[in-house]
């Protein structure tokens, strides 16, 4: 009982460190400024969308990106990397009012990720690098997003404008992620926060910060810094794109943003755990670089940090009820649920603000550390599946290890 008292002053000890010392990571404050002034003039914005097999969500994303209120010039190219439901003829279909380009996508080559190498050929369909001896095109951006990435008419501009205001080379926004099933609710936030404990959004957005960091489904890219690297030869093996796109942008110095919205919207559904726990577990064990040890790290980690502290409530007032209030355990076993409740009602509290934004009752609060053991079999299934050769999988393909995120 001695022990587990420590152990828990330590676990809440730590949750007062993450919530006052941990880059603010669990307030969701980090919002685009609104617009103030108009740039002098809107720059050019190549927007890419790799597809593999998005037929169905086509339909419902591609027309908004298109018909974006974006005073500027806006190309927009969708890669079909080598899809088997017609994704290109569909894409094809819904072109009007902007220029829209679809591609068809090559095999990736030797140390090339899937996704990686689909967004290269959107950036050689727009020029980037350019080729040798052809003429500088003038500064702009390049908009990475997804195929199931809905976006309200004005947010273009807006991303624009704050790129511009602030010189970032890279702003990117988390897309707000669908809640609409009983398992949606219980695994989306949480991703989110875990997600934001990992990056802390603040840390991210200080110039000169190691910490780097995007979202995949909304990167505002300037021109000028993916030319600067050779375009995305640099991250050519990244299964975690977005992170190793924030990585590569801050080797050169570049000033990058990341924020949370409400007008960018994932729309793709995940109505049952299996296609929750796919969505985590394909990257899951990438995230750690494929290491043992930073798996069994992570995973004690999770048990120390959310299960230690209800478990060490529910333990030391169980003793207390069942008479050891009168025996010697009776101090440590008072200090281990005085601790463990003080780090429970810690980590219930910095889940709140998630909670919020997803406009779901702050009831589930105290539910986090359940939801901390699911991750923690997701994380578990992730090594599971590489070591036994299944590997990370994007969009119906398995690609093989390449690198966890572009270094």
């Amino acid at each position: 009982m001695l022990a587990l008292s420590i152990a828990c002053v330590a676990a809440a000890v730590a949750w007062a460190y993450l919530i006052a010392g941990h880059g603010g990571y669990w307030r969701t404050s980090e919002w685009l400024p609104p617009l103030t002034r108009d740039p002098d003039t809107w720059p050019d914005v190549v927007a890419v969308i790799p597809a593999r097999n998005e037929a169905e969500m086509l339909p419902a994303t591609l027309p908004a990106l298109l018909g974006q209120e974006y005073p500027g010039p806006l190309t927009v190219v969708v890669v079909d990397d080598r899809s088997s439901d017609g994704t290109a003829e569909v894409a094809a279909k819904l072109g009007g009012g902007r220029p829209l380009r679809v591609i068809a996508g090559t095999a990736a080559p030797a140390g090339w990720a899937g996704k990686v190498w689909a967004m290269a050929q959107g950036l050689g369909a727009a020029g980037i690098p350019p080729a040798a001896g052809a003429s500088p095109e003038p500064e702009g951006y390049v908009l990475f997003t997804d195929a199931d990435i809905a976006w309200e008419a004005g947010t273009l501009r807006d991303l624009v404008a704050a790129a511009e205001a602030d010189d970032r080379d890279l702003v990117s926004q988390m897309a707000l992620l669908r809640t609409a099933t009983g398992w949606e609710r219980v695994v989306v936030p949480a991703f989110v926060y875990f997600f934001a404990q990992l990056y802390p959004f603040r840390r991210v957005n200080v110039p000169g910060s190691r910490t780097a960091a995007a979202a995949g489904g909304c990167m505002l890219v300037r021109r000028g810094a993916l030319e600067t690297s050779g375009g995305l030869a640099s991250i050519s093996g990244a299964l975690i794109d977005d992170v190793a796109m924030g990585r590569m942008i801050k080797r050169q110095r570049g000033r990058c943003w990341l924020g949370l919205s409400r007008q960018v919207v994932s729309v793709r559904p995940y109505p049952r755990l299996a296609s929750l726990w796919q969505m985590v577990a394909r990257s899951a064990y990438t995230q750690l670089s494929y290491s043992p040890a930073l798996l069994a790290a992570t995973i004690i980690g999770l048990l120390f940090l959310y299960v230690l502290p209800p478990a060490g409530t529910v333990i030391g007032l169980a003793t207390l009820l069942s008479g050891g209030a009168a025996s010697q355990d009776a101090g440590p076993a008072a200090l281990a649920a005085g601790a463990g409740l003080a780090g429970w009602a810690l980590m219930s509290l910095s889940y709140l603000p998630m909670l919020r934004l997803y406009r779901l009752s702050p009831l589930r609060a105290p539910s986090l550390p359940l939801i901390a053991l699911l991750y923690a079999g997701m994380t578990a299934d992730s090594a599971r599946r590489h070591h036994t050769g299944s590997g990370a999988e994007w969009r119906g393909r398995t690609n093989a290890k390449v690198d966890a995120a572009g270094g």
